[in-house]
């Protein structure tokens, strides 16, 4: 006689879907150049963080012995015009690099987002009055403003990492104001502006959250042109002063010893490389994964 066994209940839909972060997150594994991404830039995060433990020489030291020497052993990058380690001043460099890369951009999002939110809520003539200040500064080149901003505050990394932070602001301002004027239309939002909600309760819990995920790309993305702007400055003097270390001043350095010394050039051009190319490739797969018409 067989017996009848009662199935196992099917899981609900609720138990089937994923979070929306589980999902983003998957989506994102999937993308391997993301994936190179990410892990490039943790390399250039861990050792910036853990220099003075993974460098072999103190950046600033130098030996009149070992004056442009190539790579070997004992240098793997060689050494520069005063024989300090390249290898050691490349690993102090991404200190600098990747610190006004960060430090910018965060500046740069802490004073866009709350204008831009500002100016997409409010309308009338305080956004007019916003957007025509940004537009003023928009036609001027980023770099040009970052570098007479530079020049004007002086030439320091932070001061550098101050100019390059309000040249940027400007771009989550006018990302910003369209993406809340695009949301604060939705029903969820009229919903609890009906229910009495203040605006600032409307603005940090129902739309706030539903812009971070493009604030998130886009300043993914503006880490790496901060990168290549502190470069910039370095190299012209207006950044990270000698004898401390950045991959722009080791290239200004550089410059006069192309023929003799290519090395001296070499790695810290490729260190800016990788690291600008390794944040858009993390940009371009956080926009793919955070765009909920990816469903792949």
């Amino acid at each position: 006689m067989s017996v009848l066994s009662t199935p196992a209940p099917a899981p609900s839909a609720a138990a089937r879907e994923r979070s929306p972060f589980e999902e983003a997150l998957r989506r994102l594994v999937r993308r391997r150049g993301a994936m190179i991404g990410l892990a490039v830039v943790v390399f250039f995060i861990a050792i910036a963080v853990f220099a003075p433990y993974v460098a072999p020489y103190d950046p600033t030291a130098t030996s009149w012995l070992a004056v442009r020497k190539p790579p070997t052993w004992e240098h793997p990058f060689g050494t520069d015009e005063v024989g300090r380690d390249v290898l050691s001043r490349v690993i102090y460099g991404a200190r600098a690099s990747l610190s006004a890369g960060l430090v910018s951009v965060a500046l740069a999002v802490a004073i866009g987002l709350p204008l831009g939110m500002i100016a997409g809520y409010a309308g009338g003539f305080i956004e007019a009055a916003l957007m025509r200040l940004t537009d003023a500064m928009l036609a001027i080149p980023f770099l040009i403003l970052a570098i007479a901003l530079a020049a004007f505050l002086g030439p320091t990394l932070t001061n550098a990492m101050i100019a390059i932070g309000l040249s940027a602001t400007t771009i989550f301002i006018r990302l910003t104001r369209a993406q809340v004027q695009s949301v604060k239309v939705e029903e969820y939002v009229e919903a609890a502006r009906a229910a009495g909600a203040t605006p600032l309760r409307i603005v940090l819990r129902h739309i706030l959250p539903n812009i971070l995920p493009a604030i998130l790309v886009q300043a993914t993305l503006t880490i790496a042109a901060a990168i290549i702007a502190e470069a910039s400055l370095s190299f012209l003097g207006l950044g990270q002063q000698p004898p401390d270390p950045s991959w722009g001043s080791m290239l200004n350095t550089a410059k006069n010893f192309l023929s003799q010394a290519p090395w001296m050039a070499i790695w810290p051009g490729l260190s800016i490389f990788l690291a600008v190319l390794s944040f858009n490739l993390l940009g371009d797969g956080l926009r793919d994964a955070l765009d909920p018409r990816h469903r792949n």
